[in-house]
């Protein structure tokens, strides 16, 4: 089983103070809180870091400048007007962020192929599962597509019907606490419902999602 390093530590802290400081930043600015322009600014930055790291595997430099100069330019074509909706910006950035999420989850499902966290768990497991891993996988799989999906619903819902602060509240608040909430209730349903010899370690489960993207950011480079 692999180990988790001191390095890889420091860097799961550092990712984690990063993603609170930016709840709080956009809760305020969702809040109306804060300047517009760093608001706007705040909520640009994950955009343009996907479209960066996107085109980055690709391979090819020109359409990495290319694609990120487009970005930066439409931003600020529109960056009066967003200064003006940059509650609706974070809305779009949430729902459109679990949506998303649920698609790569749910599509999985679907077709031939093994769901997402089958995938995840044949890799941390060795390309070995047994028929109970197979089955409980896949249930975890629709379990994820299901919260990912009844998050962008209930963000939908509280944006349309609900004073801005009680729906920055939920969007930038309390989504990390309620991911977390998820891993830890399946972490336990799992340790229940299969051997201990095959549940698989949080390093292990790691390495199997980290080698399905690469897998995944290799067959589109290829393409």
């Amino acid at each position: 089983m692999t180990g988790i390093t001191p390095a890889t530590l420091l860097r799961g802290i550092a990712a984690a103070g990063l993603v609170i400081a930016w709840g709080w930043l956009a809760h305020a600015a969702s809040s109306g809180e804060g300047d517009s322009n760093l608001a706007v600014a705040v909520a640009s930055a994950p955009l343009l870091a996907i479209v960066v790291i996107l085109l980055w595997r690709v391979g090819r430099k020109w359409w990495l400048i290319a694609g990120a100069l487009a970005v930066v330019g439409t931003l600020a074509w529109h960056w009066q007007a967003l200064r003006h909706n940059v509650a609706l910006l974070y809305c779009l950035q949430h729902v459109g962020t679990n949506l998303a999420l649920g698609l790569l989850f749910g599509r999985s499902l679907f077709g031939p192929g093994e769901s997402l966290v089958t995938r995840f768990a044949r890799l941390a497991h060795h390309g070995v599962l047994s028929h109970a891993q197979l089955r409980y996988t896949r249930q975890v799989t629709i379990a994820w597509t299901a919260f990912f999906g009844a998050t962008a619903a209930v963000s939908t819902t509280l944006f349309l019907f609900a004073p801005p602060a009680v729906w920055s509240i939920f969007a930038n608040l309390l989504t990390i606490p309620l991911l977390g909430l998820m891993f830890a209730a399946e972490y336990l349903v799992r340790h229940r419902v299969l051997p201990p010899a095959e549940c698989a370690g949080i390093a292990d489960s790691v390495r199997g999602y980290r080698e399905t993207m690469r897998q995944r950011g290799s067959r589109a480079s290829d393409r």
